[in-house]
Order: C-alpha cells, then structure tokens, then sequence
C-alpha cells in the first residue's frame, strides 16, 4: 500500500476533475521523502548497509528501521563468512540482527534488509494528505489576491520574509509516534 495515493490527495484537496492529476502526481511523489526523513521507509522496499563488524561483534544494528524481513548477510569481501537467514534473528522492533546460536559476526558485511511498513496507519496517511494540501496551497491564489487557506498555514511568529516552514507543526504532531530513534538515518 503506497503513502499517498492520487485518489487519496484528490479527495483532501476536494478535486473533482482529472485536469491537475500530473501536477499534483509530482507534490504526491515529493511528500514521501520528507515524510520518511521523519518515520524511515514507508513503502517497502530492499536496502543494503554495510557493517564493519571487525574482529567479532554479537550484534549488527541496522541504520534503516522500520524493517519487515531480512533478506541476507553477506562478505563483502572474499573469503569472509556468509551467514544463513535462517540461522539470524531478527529484531524488528531495535534493528538488530544476531546469530541464533550465540556466535559472532567477523569481518566487513553486506546486510541486505526488506525495509518500510506492511501497511500506512490512517494517522501517518494523514500527515501525507495534509502535507500535500500544505503545498499545494501555497501555490494557488485565492480568490481575494492572497494566498489560499488564510495566514496559519504560511505565517511566522518572528518578523522574517517569506512563508514560513514546508511542514507544518500539526503534519509534525502526527508523525511523532512513528519518528525514528535517534541515531537511526
């Protein structure tokens, strides 16, 4: 299930007609960046890190969370031990991975994971939708001359030029059950 989908965005921005379906293709395929900055891969997807693990460690924590499976545990270089799925434990709810039987992993590796979400909450779906709105009404006049939507959305506290901030506090609000761990990228 993709972040945000066309019908999805149309019907926050109350569209009826097909007449701006490219334009806002392109605000949909932007948002999710920004949201994964934030909360890590939504739409799943196959990522590769590379762990120096050295001489041995017990553990290998993955940089990319959320993660739906592991996939495989490679050396990157010849002659380094290749470790099976399905002697690996995965910890999705840490990132971390560690042998089954107790042992170390050596040498430099090459984990490769299935990142992102099995399924978009309706919360993080909304931060999607009313990110979209946000920019997508920065763009568009409103009928009296200013922008559209009123001062809140494009307003700053402090006397600086310009429309304020790309995303909005309540878009924020939504994400933050969902935010990465610090130190997770």
């Amino acid at each position: 299930m993709p972040l945000l989908t066309l019908a999805d965005a149309k019907a926050q921005l109350n569209l009826k007609t097909d007449r701006d379906d490219t334009e806002l293709q392109v605000y949909i395929d932007a948002v999710t960046p920004v949201i994964e900055e934030y909360i890590g891969p939504v739409d799943p997807r196959e990522v590769s890190e590379q762990h120096d693990t050295g001489t041995g460690r017990r553990l290998v924590v993955l940089r990319t969370m959320p993660v739906l499976s592991l996939t495989s545990v490679e050396p990157v270089l010849t002659g380094g031990s290749s470790y099976p799925v399905d002697a690996l434990v995965l910890d999705a709810a840490t990132g971390s991975v560690r042998r089954r039987d107790g042992g170390w992993f050596h040498g430099l590796l090459e984990v490769t994971v299935q990142a992102g979400r099995a399924s978009v909450t309706p919360t993080i779906n909304l931060a999607a939708r009313m990110l979209v709105q946000h920019l997508w009404r920065t763009q568009r006049p409103s009928r009296s001359g200013g922008l559209a939507g009123g001062g809140d959305d494009y307003s700053v506290s402090e006397p600086i030029v310009g429309f304020g901030y790309a995303v909005p506090n309540r878009v924020l609000e939504l994400l933050a059950p969902y935010r990465l761990p610090p130190g997770v990228a």
